[in-house]
């Protein structure tokens, strides 16, 4: 089956659940002459493709978006979506907020800010849909006397992230494992990624954090690093309440999907297609994510697809394990999440 019919089973299903949850501005079909016989076509009149504009961001987040890319500038998808890809999450948090955008692909915490800081007595101006991308940090050594949380103690580890998600993930980690941030290891803040991985790269025994596909860049072009510790299953090894390591997120403007639920249900069909297709075909996928200058090279890109968790998670299950991310964050710097805990209607369904 062919997206286009996928897509339009998808989007025919979502009107069943949906129907009478947004108007629409299609006339009401004529009556049929008398003695004739109205066919499918008068009685069913097409709907026309919605145009849906999607900020996304260079990185790991929209990795999973490039078949959807790739068939949207083909004419293949049943809804008319408009890609743009930014460098930093501060372009894209003013479009969505002016209406410029509809979807757009962010960090997981800024989703949180985002929905605080237009938060109305109507409501939010946003609400999460999916995640897109669990963790993408690791720690990775030149060397190799790291295999455990327990073994940084002691030791210097080279990051950057200071005062953001990155920060208070690792300290987490640290603290759950019995190790104080401020006292059992030394961190050494940079500002950009590239500088970490320039002082891991040429310092032998470093020891250093780095989110994809920055961590595999420096593994390939240096053979003397190597990935340590998947902070992903670190989180997962010291969390209990089916909460995630999380990286970015599907954010929707409320205002949009109200007057749009079907075209925006049969998006979240698209997508989670376009997430499987990355996972299931990542040769194919590295040329594209290769091609939209998200990363150097597609052999990079092709050994980053499955350490970058790539994933799409909805419903219950989303709001299972981003509340709980959510929290950690909080306790950190509640400013880190716009002030407060979400309520519940951030969740998209919810």
């Amino acid at each position: 089956m062919t997206r286009t019919a996928r897509a339009l089973t998808g989007s025919l299903l979502a009107a069943l659940l949906l129907a009478g949850c947004a108007g629409t501005d299609s006339p009401a079909p004529s009556a049929p002459a008398e003695g004739a016989t109205a066919t499918a076509e008068e009685t069913t009149p097409a709907e026309e493709p919605t145009t849906i504009r999607i900020a996304s961001l260079k990185g790991p987040t929209t990795m999973g978006l490039v078949d959807l890319m790739r068939d949207a500038e083909a004419g293949e998808t049943e809804q008319d979506y408009e890609v743009t890809m930014y460098g930093a999450p501060d372009e894209v948090v003013p479009l969505v907020v002016q209406g410029s955008v509809d979807v757009a692909l962010i960090p997981a915490n800024l989703a949180a800010v985002l929905y605080n800081r237009t938060l109305t007595d109507d409501g939010a101006a946003v609400q999460v849909a999916a995640i897109n991308t669990l963790g993408v940090l690791g720690i990775l050594e030149n060397g190799d006397t790291v295999h455990s949380m327990a073994d940084l103690a002691g030791r210097t580890i080279v990051a950057s992230g200071k005062g953001a998600a990155p920060e208070y993930t690792l300290n987490y980690l640290l603290t759950e494992n019995g190790l104080d941030p401020a006292t059992d290891v030394t961190i050494e803040w940079r500002s950009e990624h590239t500088e970490v991985a320039t002082v891991l790269a040429s310092t032998p025994g470093a020891v250093a954090m780095l989110p994809q596909p920055f961590a595999t860049v420096v593994t390939v072009q240096n053979e003397s690093v190597r990935p340590a510790l998947d902070l992903t299953e670190e989180w997962a090894k010291v969390t209990e309440d089916g909460s995630q390591l999380i990286t970015g997120v599907v954010v929707v403007r409320t205002e949009f999907v109200e007057e749009h639920p079907q075209a925006f249900a049969a998006f979240l069909a698209d997508y989670e297609e376009s997430v499987a297709f990355t996972n299931d075909n990542p040769a194919e996928a590295a040329e594209l994510i290769a091609e939209a200058g998200i990363v150097p090279a597609a052999p990079v890109a092709q050994a980053a697809i499955p350490k970058s968790y790539i994933t799409f998670i909805a419903g219950a299950e989303l709001e299972e394990a981003f509340s709980g991310y959510l929290q950690v964050l909080f306790d950190a710097d509640p400013a880190s999440v716009g002030g407060s805990m979400p309520g519940d209607d951030f969740y998209y369904g919810g």
